[in-house]
């Protein structure tokens, strides 16, 4: 288990990284040349981090971002650190479902494989607001857009990991902030209620939401008998541009809080490790914080509303298809 001594210490879990490990140390060696990966947000932050050493290992990588002045300039950082990297760059914005179906049909276009999906982005504590499509922002970004794009990209994935044996592995980047949500977890019944919304809450039942899904999609897949793994990490806390409405609040908490904070490389870590270390090999429904399996909250262990979410989250995305 990983507590708070190992967090401040950094001190090294029974995987031998700890919360003081970068990205690059937890893949060092390792030869992923026959990879390509999809990693949403990967223009900034830690997105941009992951991109940048799964380059470095040899993945082909494929960068989904809204903004695309600012994934043309990440591309063009992870140039100049890395001339051979196998860099692409395609429009995404999670929350709009119709973009999200756009990506799917652009990226099958190109004829790629598909190994690793690493569903990276996000926004934080946002004031409250409505997507494009109707749904609460936080919600519709985090968790909804992600699982809609997982799903088109399912079926890319079995065909790569049929037609490689290479075992194919998607991560939902989640949050401790997930054990901080609405009583009842995920508020079914009132996703969209503005009077009752809090932007903390909001946010951590995103994450909630993030890690039931990659629950209960890593359920199916071994129901099918299908080569992927889907898991869900922590990467830690990290100031980022994803703090951006609330940076005034974070710059203060970092002044009591510091030992617990990481840098950009440690944050990037644990995305790192569940995406190309081979110790993880059919580790499946699993929860990763500093490198290592954690223990998750007991409303993000639970089967039942694990189906429920995916229900709910497919009756949502019929409904929006529909009008």
């Amino acid at each position: 288990m990983v507590g708070i001594f190992s967090l401040v210490t950094g001190m090294a879990g029974p995987s031998g990284f700890g919360s003081a490990t970068t990205a690059e140390q937890v893949s060092e060696g390792i030869d992923a040349s026959n990879l390509t990966a999809i990693i949403t947000g990967g223009a900034s932050g830690i997105g941009l981090e992951t991109a940048r050493v799964l380059a470095l290992r040899k993945v082909h990588v494929i960068i989904a971002a809204r903004n695309m002045n600012s994934a043309k300039e990440a591309k063009q950082l992870i140039l100049q650190d890395n001339e051979s990297a196998r860099v692409d760059i395609m429009k995404l914005d999670l929350c709009s479902l119709k973009s999200v179906r756009s990506f799917v049909e652009n990226f099958i276009a190109l004829g790629l494989p598909l190994n690793i999906l690493i569903n990276n982005a996000g926004v934080m504590f946002c004031p409250f607001q409505l997507s494009e499509d109707g749904i609460e922002m936080q919600f519709a970004t985090n968790h909804l857009g992600h699982f809609l794009l997982t799903n088109l990209l399912l079926d890319k994935m079995k065909q790569t990991a049929k037609a490689t044996g290479i075992e194919g592995r998607i991560i939902n980047l989640s949050s401790i902030a997930h054990t901080y949500t609405y009583e009842e977890g995920v508020r079914f019944d009132d996703i969209n209620d503005q009077i009752g919304y809090s932007d903390k809450k909001a946010y951590g039942q995103s994450k909630l939401a993030n890690l039931l899904h990659a629950n209960e999609l890593s359920r199916r897949l071994q129901e099918e008998g299908v080569n992927i793994t889907a898991n869900s990490v922590h990467p830690g806390v990290i100031m980022t541009p994803l703090m951006r409405h609330s940076s005034f609040l974070m710059n203060f908490l970092k002044m009591f809080t510091f030992y617990i904070w990481k840098n950009v490389p440690q944050g990037a870590a644990t995305t790192c490790y569940a995406a190309l270390h081979p110790s993880l090999k059919g580790v499946t429904g699993k929860y990763f914080l500093d490198c290592n399996e954690f223990e998750p909250s007991a409303l993000a262990s639970n089967e039942l509303l694990g189906k429920k979410l995916w229900d709910f989250s497919n009756k949502l995305i019929n409904q929006v298809s529909k009008e």
